[in-house]
């Protein structure tokens, strides 16, 4: 190792803590979002700026905060790591606890690797996984469920469920894999059968979102890059940054989108019928770039990553340049804040709020590299015609305490048959309930 990367190395420590006490986000949150959310000069950071919530959980007795009409509960406490929600047709919840898998030997990322880890395990996001998906069921329609059972276990790091027919898929890290089931089962002993392979390896992102189309016919998985801008080189980056639709049935697959960085919440506008997702954009080149955003996604489009973001702003560390993947690149339909997170996706269709009917709701598991800190919190966007209509609406936060710690982060959302919204929360370990404040 030569002197210079030596010295590089040994200094990281310190770049971190001075990236923590230095700088500082220039703009108001509320302008990174929306249809044409600001976008400032892009600083090239040698180290990102951390700015962690430690995670700390719930005190007895502790929640998040409603909005002004709404009221939360605990729908179900004392989980490991859930993060992702799905509801079966009798309305049994699935929830998988999960996190993230091992980094194959020899893709740790070296000393500034273990640094990052150091970063995440503070943040509450390093914990082993349970692999797991849980069964909750409120049978007697209290808001509380009051079985709590294992549904399916020894998964790999699962995370999107659907069922289509008797089928049960989940997508784990490495591949998506399918069940059996049957209307009532509270647990399935059946070994799952692959279905079809996924990215994995280095698995800078992990996560596996999963929807199945209205018919049944197709599978779409969205598939996060293996870097922050490509810096691992492209070959690391086949099917990846993706939204990949697979054939159920044979398994075969094909890249439906691409240029996501990582695209989580997936879920179909109750308007339009078309594809929306949720997407995580890249870091280190300041504290309000990159936006997160959702956007609809077009068959075969292409959204920026690496080249570009927002559309066709060029991301000048990304080389050799590609002029000609910028000038294709398409404009996210509406920005979510820079490093907020924004994992959860759903819209919501019930009849219990009427003011949110067809609107999204967004889980954002907030930042830890953004000073002050963003997200933290989950929020309502109405919609008209199948088109982001007005600015966000908060629908639960005081997810940090006075101190900065996070007691709590949203991840999955998710509106269910009784009309209210479910929310999981991977730090507090719990899931959470969302109605008017009158019921």
């Amino acid at each position: 190792m030569s002197r210079r990367r030596i010295l590089a190395v040994a200094a990281l420590p310190l770049a971190f803590t001075l990236a923590a006490c230095e700088t500082e986000g220039a703009l108001p949150e509320h302008l990174g979002f929306g249809a044409n959310p600001q976008l400032p000069q892009a600083r090239v950071q040698r180290v990102p700026t951390v700015k962690i919530a430690p995670a700390v959980g719930w005190p007895e007795g502790g929640a998040p905060v409603a909005a002004q009409g709404l009221a939360v509960n605990a729908f179900a406490t004392g989980l490991d790591h859930p993060r992702w929600l799905y509801e079966l047709p009798n309305g049994d919840v699935l929830v998988a606890e999960t996190n993230a898998p091992p980094k194959p030997e020899g893709n740790e990322g070296g000393l500034r690797g273990w640094f990052e880890r150091r970063i995440m395990g503070k943040a509450g996001a390093r914990v082993p996984s349970a692999n797991r998906i849980t069964l909750l069921r409120d049978a007697d329609g209290d808001g509380v469920a009051e079985t709590k059972t294992v549904f399916l276990s020894g998964l790999t790091s699962p995370f999107g469920m659907a069922l289509i027919g008797e089928r049960l898929f989940v997508a784990n890290a490495d591949a998506v894999v399918a069940v059996p089931y049957q209307t009532g089962q509270t647990r399935i002993d059946a070994t799952p059968v692959k279905v079809a392979d996924l990215p994995a390896g280095r698995n800078h992102h992990w996560t596996k979102s999963l929807v199945a189309s209205r018919d049944g016919s197709k599978l779409y998985v969205g598939v996060g890059s293996n870097s922050n801008v490509g810096e691992n080189g492209l070959n690391e980056e086949v099917d990846r940054a993706t939204v990949l639709e697979i054939d159920p049935t044979t398994g075969a697959r094909r890249v439906f989108a691409s240029g996501l960085r990582n695209p989580v919440g997936m879920a179909w506008n109750p308007e339009d019928g078309r594809l929306w997702v949720s997407v995580n954009e890249r870091d280190e080149i300041g504290d309000d770039l990159v936006p997160d955003y959702m956007t609809s996604v077009t068959p075969g489009g292409f959204y920026g990553w690496p080249w570009s973001y927002y559309g066709q702003t060029v991301d000048a560390r990304v080389q050799p340049p590609r002029p000609d993947m910028v000038a294709k690149a398409i404009k996210p339909d509406y920005a979510l804040g820079s490093h907020t997170a924004s994992l959860g996706l759903t819209f919501y269709t019930g009849a219990l709020m009427p003011q949110w009917r067809n609107g999204a709701i967004i889980g954002q598991h907030g930042s830890w590299n953004r000073n002050p800190p963003a997200g933290y919190k989950v929020f309502f966007v109405p919609f008209s015609g199948g088109k982001p209509s007005g600015p966000p609406q908060d629908v639960l936060t005081g997810f940090r305490n006075d101190k900065g710690e996070a007691m709590g982060r949203p991840v999955g959302v998710l509106g269910i048959r009784s009309g209210a919204l479910l929310v999981a929360d991977d730090v507090g370990n719990a899931v959470w309930r969302v109605t008017p404040s009158a019921s």
